[in-house]
């Protein structure tokens, strides 16, 4: 570079420097660096695990300025203390290991206390200790508390010299197992092997699934049709332990390929014969799972997953005619969420089951007949989801739960823990408070600790009565008053209508902590919308790694969970269906907007997104469908083409068959349409998603002539590029964003 060059240089990144005032400087790169460790260990009294002894004792570890105290709980006399003599097994500690011990920092860990709360139990160093708290007399525990977990432990069964399932039955007379493709049973005192089938083959064999009935006189078998193979292969360029590279393969199916059948197949043991069981109602499968025999060996069950997910059934086979009966079915126009809302529970003493449905908009529990299949009553209702079954009690007829949006004025991801009967009725509330609650039950359920806390509001740990759901005990209540004096700035949680103009969307917004109202911030919005979950944080921490170190380097930085996501109605997350190229941008666009509109430091004419994954996918689609808002993008290791990732996850979302919609929503297919500034980044061992996907993309926008950045690491798996693709994120945001030629790397990092 000539003289005049470098001059034109240093006065353009000095007038960029002037107007970015002064972001994305060296400075800005050290902080950014520096901030998780700047955080770290700045907020004190937030325990995080509650250990119950017994129904009215509990244990947990709090963190105070001057280190770890282990605290005990007692709920009938409802006050807390010193779980032991701190000092006293410093000293004991301090002897056993020939070190000084601190008392703030006891190195032990598997920590256990004995029915009385009079011993201790745990691990330091290569150690297992006990304790006696009378008198704080160590002894080592020899062996014992480790175990080499067996094959036959690992997998329920024997094996024989080829790998293959053997199965005893209950009573110990017989082993079933599989032998050239047929499914035979060996008597176990004479050693007699029995054929139970002959029609098994290469192209459709008996599998080593088998199950017994619980009076051994009847057993179920798959009989399988191979699907298609699909292998997808990696070059790991610089392996550790060669100076060649080597070639990889993973089994990989993708959407579209041919899968498995599996059928059903039913024997019994004293005649010896095969009870017929039609595949009629489970033809289409995409999988058929969960066989459960009936107590009193009646019938057996299975579920059916329709291949395209629009269908799902729980099915019954008679043990006696080999019938099959429809028990429960569950069907949608879009899909059955089958990968993370499917919920049962066999009620066996009442002859129930409790299934989980989006039926009625919403995802709820009903109560159904287990001999009749029809439905008794729906347990749970309203326009809120249910989240997680926690427990159900089958004596008092009562199901443990969590919930959100049940409050108006709350958050609607908020987590609270609530219980009803099995009947619908007596619906109650554990947790009220505005906060996103974790809640640790005794074993007898008479007693909760409930934690609950917010982006913006820290955590508040205190121990409840399931009878009154009132505090008995107030365990912490977290200080953060060290990390505010480092700069820190609570995210601050903001709502803005969606693309309906009903419904908000919920985000947070993250400020560095030199922040300055009267500059002007690029936006960098941090996304995953695959439509599984839904992501933006609601518990208090101090750093969020994909947002607070960028946020450093001169941006805002949010987070948003639009249309299309999960954890809403049903109407919310279908909007994905067939179209995840939609990935929620009308409502995170509006949003934005909104928060520019009353935050004018937000310049909403410099707009950056990164994601990972499918977030990668969304950032690459940001810049391929929706260029008229965003105009740099950093797209790890993304599913650029639904139709080159995985299976499971791309047909739940966009359907079987295959169809058109799978090119309209691909980033490779409509590349031609980038515009922006486009940063792509894979890890060239990503088992996770193919890395062909990006390869495809990089392909498909060098033929339309579009220039972008190609970025693979070495040796790296499903990731967001680890280090190196970190400082390659940043530098792209400042230069792009900012108009800041960054830092070198030797400044930076050296």
């Amino acid at each position: 570079m000539g003289t005049t060059s470098k001059k034109i240089s240093v006065i353009l990144t000095l007038s960029y420097c002037l107007m970015g005032y002064a972001q994305g400087t060296l400075e800005n790169y050290r902080k950014a660096n520096a901030i998780d460790s700047l955080f770290k260990n700045k907020v004190i009294n937030s325990p995080k695990e509650f250990h119950w002894i017994g129904n009215d004792y509990l244990w947990y570890i709090n963190n105070r300025k001057k280190g770890k105290e282990y605290l005990l709980v007692d709920s009938k006399q409802q006050k807390q203390s010193l779980a032991f003599d701190h000092n006293r097994l410093a000293l004991s500690l301090s002897k056993i290991l020939g070190k000084e011990i601190l008392s703030n920092e006891l190195p032990i860990d598997n920590l256990e206390f004995d029915k009385e709360g009079s011993v201790l139990i745990f691990t330091t160093d290569t150690l297992k200790i006990s304790c006696d708290l009378r008198t704080y007399q160590l002894s080592e525990i020899k062996g014992g508390y480790k175990k080499t977990i067996k094959k036959e432990d690992y997998w329920g069964g024997n094996f024989d010299e080829l790998g293959n399932k053997s199965v005893g039955s209950p009573d110990s007379l017989h082993i079933a197992f599989i032998k050239n493709y047929n499914l035979y049973i060996k008597n176990s005192k004479t050693k007699e092997e029995i054929q139970l089938s002959y029609d098994g083959s290469k192209g459709f064999y008996y599998s080593s699934y088998m199950q017994w009935s619980p009076d051994s006189h009847k057993i179920m078998a798959y009989k399988v049709k191979p699907g298609e193979e699909h292998k997808i292969y990696f070059v790991e360029s610089s392996p550790k332990d060669q100076f060649q590279p080597k070639l990889q393969t993973r089994d990989y199916l993708k959407p579209g390929d041919q899968l498995p059948f599996k059928s059903p197949q039913l024997f019994t043991i004293a005649s010896k014969k095969q009870i017929p069981v039609a595949a009629d109602l489970f033809q289409e499968q995409y999988d058929v799972s969960e066989i459960k025999w009936k107590d009193d060996s009646s019938a057996f069950t299975f579920e059916y997953n329709q291949r395209g997910h629009q269908l799902y059934r729980v099915l019954e086979v008679n043990a006696t005619s080999g019938k099959v009966k429809v028990l429960i079915e569950e069907s949608s126009p879009t899909f059955v969420e089958y990968s993370g809302k499917r919920y049962r529970y066999d009620a066996k003493k009442s002859k129930e089951i409790i299934w989980a449905s989006e039926r009625d908009g919403w995802n709820h529990l009903y109560l159904y007949d287990a001999i009749t299949g029809k439905v008794k009553n729906q347990i749970t209702k309203g326009n809120w989801p249910i989240r997680e079954v926690i427990k159900v009690d089958e004596e008092k007829k009562q199901i443990y739960f969590t919930a959100s949006g049940l409050d108006s004025d709350q958050d609607p991801y908020l987590l609270q823990y609530c219980s009803v009967d099995f009947n619908g009725k007596n619906f109650k509330r554990f947790t009220t408070e505005n906060g996103n609650h974790k809640v640790t039950f005794s074993p007898d359920y008479k007693y909760y600790v409930d934690q609950y806390s917010r982006v913006d509001m820290p955590p508040i740990t205190v121990l409840k009565s399931v009878a009154t759901q009132k505090t008995i005990v107030p365990l912490q209540q977290a200080d953060i008053s060290e990390l505010q004096q480092t700069g820190w700035i609570a995210p601050e949680v903001f709502t803005a209508k969606g693309r309906d103009g009903k419904t908000d969307i919920w985000g947070v917004i993250v400020r560095p902590t030199a922040f300055d109202p009267n500059r002007s911030y690029p936006i960098i919005e941090y996304i995953y919308a695959g439509p599984q979950d839904s992501f933006v944080p609601k518990n208090f921490q101090p750093y969020y790694w994909a947002m607070s170190s960028l946020a450093e380097l001169g941006f805002i930085v949010v987070q948003i969970d639009g249309m299309g996501t999960s954890n809403r109605s049903k109407a919310f997350q279908d909007v994905c269906w067939k179209n995840l190229k939609d990935g929620g941008f009308p409502d995170r666009k509006l949003w934005m907007k909104a928060a520019a509109a009353k935050y004018k430091y937000m310049n909403i004419d410099k707009v950056g997104i990164h994601g990972t994954s499918a977030g990668g996918q969304n950032a690459g689609a940001a810049l391929v469908f929706n260029s008229d808002f965003y105009d740099v993008a950093v797209a790890s290791c993304g599913c650029h083409d639904n139709r080159m990732d995985k299976m499971w996850w791309n047909e739940q979302w966009m359907g079987y068959p295959i169809g058109l919609e799978y090119e309209a929503c691909s980033n490779v297919a409509n590349a031609a349409q980038m515009k922006g500034n486009l940063m792509l980044i894979v890890g060239e061992l990503d088992d996770n998603v193919d890395p062909a996907s990006t390869m495809q993309f990089a392909n498909a926008l060098i033929k339309a002539n579009k220039n972008f950045e190609l970025v693979t690491v070495p040796g790296m798996g499903h990731s967001a590029g680890g280090d190196f693709g970190e400082r390659k994120r940043r530098d792209y945001f400042v230069q792009h964003l900012l108009g800041v030629i960054p830092p070198t790397w030797d400044e930076i990092y050296n």
